[in-house]
C-alpha cells in the first residue's frame, strides 16, 4: 500500500465501514429496548443521580446538558436512524466533510450513553464499538481512495484485541497454559449458545487444541497483520475463522463480530474482489485534500500518544483485561477470560402469590431470554444483540454470597409488576396479579451427559445451593 492512499482497499474499506455501522445500529436498538428500565430516571441504577455526582470530565456526553427518558430516546432513535443510513451507504452519497460529520455525530451519540450506563455499559466491546466507530470518522468516503493510515490504525486496533485477549489467557489462569480451560469454558461462560451442549461434549484432546489453537491465534498471528501482502490476508482470514470458532460456540454480543469487520481492512481489497461477483470501484479516487491527509496525520499522533498506557498495559505481568484510559473511550486495552470458573452458577428469581409462604408453597419462576433457567430449553444465539441484564445476572452469580445493589430494585419492580421490567424477561409466571412474595435463590447447573440428555430430554442438570437474597414482600 502506498503510505498515503490505498486505492485498491475500497471494498475493505466498504466492509469496514458498513460493518460498523450495522454493530451501531444493534447497539442503539439494544439501548431503547434497555436503557430505561436499567439507567433511565427510574432505572435500576438511575442516569440522573448517576450524573449529579460525576463531574463533565469523567463521564463527557449530551446528556451532561439534560437527561429525561425522552431526551435518551430522541438520542437513541436519532443514533439508530443515523447508524442505518450510513450502513446504507450515506456516507458516500454526501461529501467528504458531510461523511466525517455523520460518523463523528454517531459516535458522540453512542459516548453519549455509554458513559451514563454505569455497570450496564462497563463491557470491553462499549470500548471497542466506541474507538473504532471513531476511526471510521477518518477513513473517508468514495470521494477518495482510502488513506493508509487510517487502515493502519484499524489494524492497530485489530492487534491489540487479539494480543490483549492472547496475553491475559497466557498469564492467567494456569489452565490455559495447561490447555484444559475448555474443559469448563463452554458450560460456564456467560451465555451459552444452541451449540455449546456439544462443544462441551468434544473429546478432550480437541479442547485441548482448542486451547492451543487459540494461543497461535492470538498470540503469534496478530504480528502477521502488519506484514506485506498475501500474508497480511491470511493473518485476517485467521482472526475471522477463529472469531467464527467464537460465535458458534457462546454468545458474546457484538465483541466477535465487530473484530471480523475490523480485521478485513487487513484484507487485500483487490484480491477480495477479483473472487466475488460485485461491482468494480468508484470510478474516480482522486488524491485526499490536504485538510483531509492533516486532520488523519494528527488523528494518527493522537492514537499513537494514547496508544503508551495500552502498550505498557499488554507488556505488563500484571496485564488489566477492558480497561478505557479515558471518558472518550480512545484507544483502550481489551482482553477477556484471563480466568475460567469450574462451576456454573445461576441466581433463579421465584413468586407465590400466597400470602404466607410456607414449606409446601409452590414457587413459580421468572425467565430470562438468554441466561439459563429452565433446564429442557435449549440456549438461544443472540450475538450480536447484547442481553444487559442477563449478562450482569451471570455477573452477580459469581458472587453468589454477595447480592449486587441493583438486584433488590429489579425484585421490587417485579413484585409492582412494572411493564417496562416484565418485558426484559421471557415470561411472567404471574400474568394476572402481582406476586406476594419472591425469593433469589442459587443453583449450581451443569450440562447434562449425553446419556441424562437422552434419558430425560434436558440440557441442564441444576442442583440448590443456597439463599441470595431473603424473601422479599409485595
Amino acid at each position: 500500500m502506498d503510505w498515503i492512499a490505498a486505492p485498491d482497499a475500497w471494498l475493505s474499506r466498504l466492509v469496514v465501514q458498513r460493518g460498523v455501522a450495522v454493530i451501531y445500529l444493534l447497539a442503539f436498538l439494544a439501548a431503547l429496548r434497555e436503557f430505561r428500565v436499567l439507567a433511565g430516571e427510574r432505572g435500576l441504577t438511575p442516569a440522573p443521580a448517576f450524573l449529579r455526582r460525576v463531574p463533565f470530565r469523567h463521564a463527557p456526553g449530551l446528556f451532561q446538558l439534560h437527561y429525561s427518558d425522552r431526551a435518551f430516546a430522541t438520542v437513541a432513535w436519532l443514533g439508530a436512524a443515523l447508524a442505518a443510513a450510513l450502513a446504507a451507504g450515506a456516507g458516500d452519497a454526501v461529501p467528504l466533510g458531510a461523511a466525517m460529520a455523520l460518523w463523528a455525530a454517531l459516535w458522540l451519540l453512542y459516548l453519549s450513553v455509554v458513559n451514563i450506563g454505569q455497570t450496564w455499559y462497563a463491557f470491553g466491546w462499549e470500548s471497542l464499538l466506541l474507538e473504532a466507530g471513531f476511526l471510521m470518522v477518518f477513513l473517508g468516503n468514495d470521494d477518495i481512495a482510502p488513506p493508509t493510515v487510517t487502515l493502519y490504525l484499524v489494524i492497530w486496533l485489530v492487534f491489540r484485541v487479539e494480543l490483549g485477549a492472547g496475553l491475559i489467557k497466557w498469564r492467567g489462569d494456569p489452565c490455559w497454559r495447561k490447555l484444559t480451560c475448555l474443559y469448563h469454558h463452554h458450560e460456564t461462560q456467560p451465555m451459552p449458545g444452541p451449540l455449546s451442549w456439544w462443544f462441551h461434549h468434544l473429546p478432550r484432546p480437541l479442547h485441548r487444541a482448542e486451547a492451543a489453537a487459540n494461543h497461535v491465534a492470538q498470540l503469534i498471528v496478530p504480528f502477521a497483520l502488519f506484514l506485506p501482502q498475501p500474508v497480511a490476508t491470511w493473518a485476517a482470514a485467521v482472526v475471522i475463522v477463529t472469531q467464527l470458532w467464537l460465535v458458534a460456540s457462546g454468545n458474546f454480543a457484538w465483541l466477535n463480530w465487530l473484530t471480523m469487520i475490523l480485521a478485513v481492512a487487513a484484507v487485500d481489497g483487490a484480491l477480495l474482489a477479483r473472487h466475488l461477483p460485485l461491482p468494480g470501484p468508484p470510478a474516480e479516487q482522486p488524491d485526499a485534500p490536504a485538510w483531509f491527509t492533516a486532520t488523519v496525520l494528527t488523528a494518527a499522533a493522537v492514537v499513537a500518544a494514547l496508544s503508551y498506557r495500552p502498550v505498557r498495559n499488554l507488556l505488563s505481568p500484571a496485564q488489566q483485561m477492558n480497561r478505557a484510559y479515558n471518558s472518550l473511550h480512545l484507544v483502550n486495552t481489551y482482553g477477556a477470560f484471563g480466568s475460567i470458573t469450574r462451576e456454573r452458577h445461576e441466581i433463579v428469581l421465584e413468586g407465590t402469590a400466597e400470602p404466607e409462604p410456607g414449606r409446601d408453597t409452590q414457587w413459580r419462576e421468572y425467565a430470562f431470554h438468554g441466561k439459563p433457567g429452565d433446564v429442557r430449553r435449549l440456549p438461544r444465539q443472540f450475538a450480536p444483540f447484547h442481553l444487559r441484564l442477563d449478562w450482569q445476572m451471570w455477573f452477580a452469580a459469581l458472587n453468589p454470597h454477595v447480592p449486587a445493589p441493583w438486584l433488590r430494585t429489579l425484585i421490587t419492580r417485579l413484585l409492582d409488576a412494572d411493564p417496562a421490567t416484565l418485558r426484559l424477561l421471557r415470561t411472567n409466571p404471574f400474568p394476572d396479579a402481582p406476586p406476594r412474595h419472591i425469593r433469589a435463590r442459587v443453583y449450581r447447573y451443569r450440562f447434562t451427559t449425553p446419556r441424562e440428555r437422552r434419558d430425560t430430554g434436558t440440557w441442564w442438570h441444576r442442583t440448590p445451593v443456597g439463599e441470595h437474597l431473603p424473601t422479599q414482600h409485595g
